[in-house]
């Protein structure tokens, strides 16, 4: 029986480092406490790494029994959607927003002549309303920016075109301030009028890449005719713009309310998330998990996870956000697969939401049980690189020298993808002269299985170069032509930045580009890591012995027993050198310490 504080634990071990929403259960399965984070672990795991100062803190942390979690896009959705959830639950150790207040909106209405302001109040038969926002400056700074691009009425007089051409309206003080067009007194034409509506929607909607550019375009041609002030001012807007361009996923409350799913399956393991939208907002999400029993097809099972979400939740939403068609369906439902725009940039969310979720049920299994991730990365492996069967046995080299000088060569050894380090071997580069790593993979991969024929011992199931092309076709020279044998090879291909990207393999040779986040690349570059550190360190051990040989070997009369007594004592050749006769005689003897001393002192030019 898992306990509380290890069930917790957990949690915390897979939580992810994204921004998100995070719910505190009590033991009743009751949501205690909602908080936003823009690092989901570092937020959540600080309740539980010290003790809290504050008594209600640490009453809290006491009734935690379990932790929820939504994946938002940024801080902004974070905190809509925490104020949702809050209002939704009224969890005991959150301030309660007890005045029920909501967040600004930007309107434009559906009159003749638009206008665009703020307010908190959602009427939809008046217009189009945009938002909400957390913050009521962003609401306030797009406004700003919308009436310095366009001059667009503020005032709310009723306005028609009939009005206009009877001359029943007058321009205000606005106008002559050059803050509005005068549309009133039929100063500007009704297409431009609108131009001015749509460029502040694409301003709201965060699709003003177009606009940016003929800023940018503005701004070069007044810096050139030496309008520096003019140019400024476009700047400035230029970049009011581009910050914030970096806006919400949740943009406007068109979208209404709808449900947003997510899909993704490993093995027989179905993960399937729902986000639920209200005036715009994620208002609610949960993910779920099936066990697939008669390999039924994707399409089945985003059915029966559809029609159990939405009971679960409770949702009436008519509009549905798939990444697929699914089976079968309310026929009342609208389905729609979203290939552009806010609905996509939900569906994208609900998507990172369920692989979230995948990847913690994962992390969670393989902890329980770390061989069954062993042979699932092994699987990943066998399937990408078409083998016969699973590598539960690799062999890794390496080479290792300076200019060809004390060449050394590694080979370590992977078992069920754990290092088998009592297997590991060193080979010192016996027949290459001079500079040549294939050479030298030739003569170490000779030797390695030789040396396995002749004791009959077993032989790997895959074999790693760490290296590209070159390396491999080396190791299938010594392998297939020279020992008769059938053990696939492998090589790891490194970008121009050194970073190993491409795998390389098969008869003719194909290369195939990894994924940094997959499981196998974690594995192959773990491999790669440990055969280098493997080679080297034996590389640094054997130059160094070279290097102190070279020096104390040249001593007439003076023993292995007595150079290991002065190396231990003076840790290196040069403190030997500078030694008094004195310290020789004192670790030496007095023989022996006379001959070393005048050795290093005979001639000064050492």
């Amino acid at each position: 029986m898992i306990t509380t504080s290890e069930h917790i634990k957990s949690i915390l071990s897979r939580l992810p480092e994204l921004p998100g929403v995070y719910q505190h259960l009590d033991k009743d399965g009751v949501v205690i406490y909602v908080g936003k984070a823009k690092n989901l672990k570092r937020r959540v795991g600080s309740y539980f790494q010290k003790e809290q100062s504050w008594n209600k803190t640490r009453q809290l942390v006491k009734n935690i029994a379990d932790i929820k979690y939504v994946v938002v896009e940024n801080e902004q959705d974070a905190f809509l959607l925490e104020n949702n959830l809050i209002k939704q639950y009224q969890p005991h150790y959150n301030i309660l927003l007890k005045d029920g207040k909501s967040y600004p909106s930007i309107c434009i209405t559906r009159e003749q002549y638009p206008r665009i302001f703020k307010t908190r109040k959602i009427i939809r038969s008046i217009g189009d309303y945009y938002g909400p926002y957390s913050y009521g400056n962003t609401v306030d700074l797009v406004l700003e920016l919308i009436h310095k691009l366009y001059p667009i009425r503020t005032c709310n007089m009723p306005m028609n075109k009939e009005g206009i051409d009877r001359g029943k309206y007058r321009v205000c003080l606005k106008y002559h301030l050059k803050l509005c067009s005068g549309v009133c007194a039929g100063c500007v034409r009704d297409e431009e009028y609108q131009s001015y509506i749509e460029g502040a929607k694409k301003i709201i909607r965060g699709d003003a890449r177009l606009l940016c550019g003929q800023l940018m375009e503005q701004m070069e041609k007044e810096a050139t005719a030496l309008h520096f002030e003019k140019a400024q001012e476009l700047k400035e807007k230029l970049e009011l713009i581009e910050k914030f361009c970096s806006k919400t996923v949740i943009s406007n409350t068109h979208i209404g309310q709808m449900d947003i799913f997510g899909y993704d399956e490993q093995d027989q393991n179905v993960y399937i998330a729902m986000l639920h939208i209200q005036n715009g907002s994620i208002v609610q999400g949960q993910t779920i998990e099936y066990k697939k029993q008669l390999d039924e097809p994707r399409e089945e099972v985003l059915a029966l996870g559809m029609m159990e979400l939405r009971e679960r939740l409770g949702s009436k939403a008519k509009e549905v956000i798939v990444p697929f068609i699914p089976d079968e369906y309310d026929e009342n439902l609208h389905i729609n697969l979203a290939v552009s725009g806010d609905k996509k940039k939900l569906l994208d969310l609900a998507m990172q939401n369920v692989c979230q979720y995948k990847q913690d049920r994962l992390k969670q299994s393989d902890k329980l049980n770390p061989e069954q991730r062993a042979m699932r990365v092994l699987s990943g492996l066998q399937s990408l690189i078409k083998l016969q069967k699973i590598p539960m046995f690799i062999d890794s080299f390496d080479n290792s020298s300076i200019q060809g000088t004390d060449a050394v060569a590694g080979c370590v050894v992977f078992k069920k993808a754990k290092p088998n380090k009592s297997d590991y071997k060193r080979f010192r580069i016996k027949t290459v002269v001079g500079q040549d790593d294939y050479a030298s993979m030739r003569e170490i991969v000779r030797r390695r299985y030789q040396d396995i024929i002749d004791e009959q011992g077993t032989f790997p199931d895959l074999i790693i170069a760490d290296g590209g092309i070159g390396q491999v076709h080396a190791i299938r020279e010594v392998i297939e032509q020279q020992l008769q044998l059938d053990i696939p090879v492998v090589g790891l291909k490194k970008d121009n930045k050194h970073r190993t990207n491409t795998l390389v393999f098969g008869d003719p040779i194909q290369e195939v580009s990894l994924k940094v986040t997959d499981e196998v690349f974690h594995l192959l570059v773990q491999i790669q890591d440990e055969v280098h550190r493997f080679a080297i360190s034996y590389h640094k051990k054997s130059r160094s012995k070279s290097q102190i040989e070279s020096e104390l070997d040249d001593i007439q009369g003076v023993g292995h027993i007595t150079k290991q007594k002065l190396l231990s004592a003076f840790k290196s050749v040069p403190r030997l050198r500078t030694a008094t006769k004195e310290e020789l005689i004192k670790i030496a003897g007095k023989h022996y310490g006379s001959v070393v001393y005048d050795y290093f002192n005979t001639n000064l030019s050492r």
